[in-house]
């Protein structure tokens, strides 16, 4: 009988289970803190009730670790001194989805060779989290591979489904069993209803198919999600965070039964990918938020150690350390500089005034494991 079945799979390597991989990097107290504490702010700003702006802030994607260290250690002081008019959450994207190829992230390929050693990815993302929640510093990622979040999703404060997946009924049904608030992006195409109807199918409960923490394949039935919310990043081909935009989003949430809170990604279409022009859309939403407009709970910045982007090297050694292999970012200095003159904007107190974090100290990674 002629085979019908894997002909086009050259190969199959398993991995460890969710449950292995743990308690080879097991949480730890101080980490099981800053996760829990930061869910509970995350969801008490959705909600309306805790004034602070969310602030998604951090590299485009994660490709070295002792980079994404270091900049965590500058957050880290930051968000101490603003922490009372903005909640400052690290940006640590592991997975990139691309519109035709291109480098899929540190889990998919943490060698940045194409030799997509995924167990190694693993291990790393969960290494890294760990050191980072360990500093106190809450961590947010965007979830594109549905087996992933079940070696991750422990260490994780807040998540983003985003625009090429908001549509996905799988992406809908894996962020109803997530055990953290989700932010749905509006489409690339710029379709507000399709994160709104996304937000509805999450907040039921479903069943599919998926992994179990011993990595058996399994019906996963989940509770639904009641804490999601909206991201406006732009299309492609115009901005979507201006006043008559800002008005229809509220109207599409409130329609649907939502509290009507709204975070703008000052990066994608918003900026037309042009790093400096976050800064302009950032001072436009504080400026509405100062207004009146409560609904605007938080927003996203795309920012690094050092301004722009590069290509991928051949070889590793001749990458420019702190700067972005995927889109281009805003360095350290103007994300700081922006940041404080956006908490003093939102009327805060001296705690915005320049300080300690202007202290640039590399974080000590020496003894980590992390050298991928």
């Amino acid at each position: 009988m002629q085979r019908t079945s894997d002909l086009n799979i050259a190969g199959a390597a398993p991995l460890v289970s969710p449950a292995v991989l743990k308690g080879r990097f097991p949480m730890t107290a101080r980490s099981n803190r800053t996760v829990v504490e930061s869910r509970e702010v995350i969801k008490a700003i959705l909600n309306l009730q805790d004034p602070r702006l969310l602030a998604i802030v951090g590299p485009c994607s994660i490709h070295d670790t002792e980079a994404a260290l270091e900049y965590a250690g500058l957050l880290q002081e930051l968000r101490r001194e603003l922490e009372d008019r903005i909640y400052l959450i690290m940006r640590v994207y592991f997975e990139k989805p691309r519109t035709s190829l291109g480098w899929q992230g540190m889990i998919l390929d943490p060698h940045l060779d194409g030799s997509s050693d995924i167990g190694e990815g693993l291990s790393v993302a969960r290494r890294l989290l760990l050191e980072i929640t360990a500093m106190e510093v809450p961590a947010a990622t965007e979830m594109l591979d549905p087996i992933v979040p079940q070696y991750i999703d422990d260490l994780l404060s807040w998540a983003a489904i985003g625009a090429r997946t908001t549509e996905s009924q799988t992406h809908r049904n894996m962020a109803s069993g997530l055990s953290m608030p989700v932010g749905f992006k509006n489409n690339t195409e710029g379709n507000l209803q399709t994160a709104v109807d996304a937000m509805s199918a999450a907040l039921q409960s479903h069943s599919f198919i998926g992994i179990d923490q011993e990595g058996r394949t399994s019906v996963l039935r989940t509770r639904g999600n009641p804490h999601t919310h909206i991201i406006l990043r732009g299309s492609r081909t115009r901005a979507n965070y201006g006043a008559r935009d800002l008005a229809r989003t509220i109207g599409l949430l409130q329609s649907a039964g939502f509290p009507p809170a709204i975070m703008v990604d000052c990066s994608h279409g918003n900026s037309r990918r042009r790093p400096a022009r976050q800064q302009a859309v950032l001072r436009s939403i504080v400026g509405k938020r100062r207004r009146g407009m409560r609904e605007i709970i938080g927003f996203m910045l795309e920012s690094n150690l050092r301004d722009g982007t590069q290509h991928i090297a051949s070889d590793r050694r001749d990458l420019e350390y702190g700067v972005s292999v995927t889109d281009p970012c805003l360095g350290w200095s103007k994300t700081e500089a922006l940041l404080r003159d956006t908490c003093e904007a939102l009327g805060s107190a001296t705690t915005c005034e320049a300080g300690g974090s202007s202290r640039r100290r590399k974080h000590n990674t020496q003894g980590t494991a992390f050298r991928t």
